[in-house]
């Protein structure tokens, strides 16, 4: 074993620059993994400390019992509790301290006149807590709130907005308030509590703007006199609070925060980040697979040799999975570096681009370090292990003959398990789609179409590269000729080369396709379903935001320029048992200025105990008109609503309509999400919106849009999803682009001696440079094409599923630009990793390359 261990080692010493591409491919995947590993470890751990933090002087929080949750929500609203309650706490025994936590939206306008926040993270008001104890905010510059209209803000929220102590702003709450700052604040000796914008407010005031009525707070804060434990006050609390009412530890307030921040956000965040890691070792273990293909050709005779001096087969597999050990573990162990850089940069960045990502130092997990590690030694191996194998059984007479280093690769087995997986993916993909809805179906048949697509690779290759590079003889000459036949002389190599680009141009290209697609479709919801000239909005992405005014629709409605102005507020509540979002409307304007489909029943007669809903969801509830549901709100009580109507469509009118009379005694800080306005039929278009922007700028000074407008604005997050996918993907691509010119100067390696006839017999330096530029190029084209393919395929299997899979109606649509860039760029990639091979080649000595064996 010494001896073989041995041997392997003295062969990576001398190739070892044949290694550098599998290096780096194995680098990178790993450095991905653990960077997402330990940012994801990191923000668990700094979301914990800063919930913990904020809780560390409240030993118990008193709040309503229950929570009503919508579906796609994982925090639920609850009920609010009397503010007086507070006083009744404090006498009781071992009760140090207690105060009502009122807590609403509350978003101030910048000395620009722009919001502050918004774009994720929430933006939060509240009552100015005077205990020390029970507020984690200091005050750091100016004093706390002491008469109406002046707050403490979070200092951070006032360097974005350009506002320091003593000016006077607007604060959405969502009417709009003025207020003067008359101190700032710091969080944990922080800016504030990562990018959650805060601020501060009297009690009255707090009472007055963010609360349905006065006298209500969100929860009570509790602090517990000396020698009383968190656990044993929550048990002196429970007998003296009200039915409806509940006492929690601060401890456990502060992990369930931490719990929904995990499942709501870091899990679908560090999911989407493994995903990528996924695809980019995915594609490192084609890359690898061909490099030690292609040395274990390379090496034919050397272990013919071996064979034939008495070492055994399994000797020669050792020897060689012992390079690949050797490189994995080196590759892993930096990567493992990497990838705390990785997440380093990541924390000092995110901050700067508005992302949530809380100060503390870097959690390093030992599974963040070992599955990584484990996983770059796995991939390694793993792809070395067929050529390691095929080593192994060279026969002894291979030293006496040539040796081709590829035969073909394209067999009629090959052919026939190829189309065998194809018809299995385009059956699966089918009846996902069409036959029966179903995205685990179709997420099958997409597996399948990838595995097809990788065996047929190299039956496929011969035809693609004879089409792709039939141009080349009549553009570049013998040149462009010896360019295709070098690309077409080993097909499984060419295949396997394509394969690792092809995978990465599939999933750009399908995340192009979708999010083209869900552009398309939030257009077509809108030129469908909004009737409306110019629509009022918030801020759709994240929890920011304070909403609009709801008396900004009734001052658009008075305006002699407008037709029809009515707002869409939200409400929740449980409808016989599951709790809904509710529309609050006026249910009349909202059926002309949106297409609600074919409706049953009438609007008009809703009333204080009438309900509307979608024909899908009175299917699922299995009510009609005339039938009545039980509708219990956040507030403890119960009622029965009469179903009114029925109509088609929800999209952006929402599953639930009540009006806002009915919702008026249960709401609680009342807003609107949009508000759409029809014009009269003389007004001119740009001087309705004019009218509009000036009274909107009485409210906050909301975002006015034209309807073509509104439609790119909600569809604006989508682009910024898809400029995130295309730079984390492009990981992978640089990967395959690393695998592309490590089989380039590996074939070139094996034809030197080719190489030096042909400058002997004429070829330029520049012709010869040009011959591998082109051959890089044709294998790139092969597997970009592929990959737009793929990629397409799949993107209208995922448009499709998702249409029948939900109640929305996607439109699938194709990018021509978009794709065409793809296209291009996979071009132009194949060129840039020929531009060292070719070099190389260029540099070739000539008498030493005829005479290299």
């Amino acid at each position: 074993m010494n001896t073989t261990l041995r041997l392997g080692l003295t062969s990576l010493r001398a190739s070892r620059r044949r290694f550098a591409g599998t290096f780096l491919a194995v680098f990178l995947g790993v450095a991905f993994l653990t960077g997402t590993l330990v940012m994801g470890d990191t923000l668990r751990a700094s979301f914990g400390s800063m919930f913990g933090e904020a809780t560390s002087g409240t030993d118990a929080v008193v709040r309503g019992a229950d929570a009503i949750t919508t579906p796609g929500e994982a925090q639920g609203v609850r009920r609010p509790v009397p503010a007086s309650l507070a006083e009744t706490i404090e006498r009781v025994p071992g009760v140090a301290a207690a105060a009502p936590d009122i807590q609403g939206a509350g978003q101030l306008v910048g000395s620009d006149g722009k919001p502050v926040g918004g774009q994720g993270p929430p933006t939060l008001a509240g009552n100015w807590i005077t205990d020390p104890g029970l507020n984690p905010y200091r005050i750091a510059e100016g004093r706390a709130p002491a008469r109406s209209g002046e707050v403490v803000v979070n200092r951070g929220a006032a360097k974005k907005g350009g506002l320091k102590v003593g000016d006077t702003t607007t604060l959405r709450t969502p009417d709009p308030v003025r207020v003067t700052i008359v101190g700032l604040a710091t969080f944990g000796g922080q800016d504030g509590m990562a990018q959650v914008t805060f601020t501060g407010m009297t009690t009255a005031d707090a009472g007055k703007y963010l609360t349905a009525r006065p006298g209500q707070a969100a929860s009570i804060a509790v602090r517990a006199g000396p020698g009383v434990g968190r656990r044993q006050l929550v048990d002196r609390l429970t007998p003296v609070l009200p039915a409806g009412v509940e006492a929690i530890t601060g401890q456990q307030s502060a992990r369930e925060n931490t719990d929904m921040i995990s499942s709501q956000f870091l899990t679908v965040f560090t999911t989407f980040l493994l995903v990528f890691s996924g695809v980019a070792l995915l594609v490192a273990i084609f890359s690898i697979h061909n490099t030690f293909a292609i040395v274990v050709a390379q090496r034919t005779r050397e272990n013919a040799l071996l064979r034939a001096l008495g070492a055994a087969r399994r000797q020669v597999t050792t020897s060689a999975l012992a390079e690949a050990a050797v490189v994995a573990l080196a590759a892993s162990l930096t990567g493992l570096a990497g990838g705390v850089g990785i997440a380093a940069g990541l924390q000092a960045l995110f901050p700067a681009i508005g992302f949530p990502f809380p100060d503390g130092d870097l959690v390093i997990s030992t599974l963040a370090m070992v599955l990584p590690f484990a996983v770059g030694v796995l991939v390694c191996l793993g792809s070395a292990l067929l050529p390691a194998r095929r080593a192994g059984r060279t026969a002894p007479l291979a030293a006496l003959r040539e040796t081709a280093v590829d035969g073909s690769g394209a067999s009629r087995p090959r052919a026939i398990a190829g189309a065998a997986l194809g018809a299995a993916a385009l059956a699966a993909t089918l009846t996902g789609v069409l036959v029966t809805p179903s995205l685990w179906l179709a997420g099958t048949g997409a597996l399948l179409a990838l595995a097809a697509f990788v065996v047929l690779g190299p039956v496929a290759a011969g035809t693609a590269v004879r089409l792709l590079g039939g141009p080349l003889d009549r553009l570049r000459g013998v040149t462009g000729g010896l360019a295709r036949r070098n690309a077409l002389r080993s097909p499984g190599r060419t295949a396997a080369t394509a394969s690792a680009l092809m995978i990465g141009v599939a999933v750009v290209s399908l995340f192009t396709v979708f999010g083209a697609s869900l552009k398309a479709t939030m257009d077509q919801t809108v030129s469908r379903s909004f009737a409306g000239d110019v629509a009022v909005s918030t801020p759709s992405f994240g929890a920011g935001g304070s909403g609009l005014s709801p008396r900004l629709a009734p001052a658009l409605q008075r305006l002699p320029e407008v037709d029809t102005a009515v707002g869409l507020g939200r409400g929740v509540a449980e409808v016989n048992g599951s709790g809904r979002a509710l529309t609050v409307t006026d249910p009349v304007a909202l059926a002309r200025s949106f297409d609600l489909g074919a409706v049953t029943g009438s609007l008009r007669d809703l009333g204080r105990d009438g309900l509307a809903l979608t024909r899908t969801e009175a299917d699922r509830q299995h009510l009609r008109t005339g039938d009545t549901a039980r509708l219990t709100f956040t507030d403890g009580r119960s009622e029965t609503f009469t179903v009114r109507a029925v109509y088609g469509r929800s999209e952006l009118a929402g599953d639930y309509v009540v009006t806002r009379s009915a919702w008026a005694p249960h709401r609680t800080q009342d807003s609107d999400g949009l508000i759409a306005v029809t014009f009269k039929a003389d007004v001119d278009a740009d001087a309705g919106k004019a009218a509009v922007r000036k009274v909107a700028a009485r409210y906050g000074n909301p975002e006015v849009q034209t309807r073509d407008e509104y439609a790119r604005s909600s569809a604006g997050g989508i682009d910024m999803m898809l400029t995130l996918v295309y730079a984390l993907l492009a990981l992978a691509v640089v990967i395959a682009l690393l695998g592309i010119a490590n089989t380039l100067t590996l074939a070139l390696h094996e034809r030197t001696r080719e190489l030096g006839l042909l400058r002997a017999v004429g070829q330029t330096r520049g012709q010869l440079r040009a011959m591998v530029r082109w051959e890089s190029v044709l294998v790139a084209a092969f597997g970009t094409a592929g990959g737009l393919g793929l990629g397409t395929f799949l993107g209208w299997v995922l448009v499709k599923a998702s249409d029948g899979a939900g109640d929305s109606a996607f439109a699938f649509a194709l990018p021509p630009v978009r794709l065409a860039v793809i296209l291009l760029v996979g071009l132009t990639a194949g060129a840039l990793a020929a531009l060292r091979p070719a070099r190389r080649a260029g540099r070739l000595d000539i008498l030493r390359a005829i005479g290299a064996e």
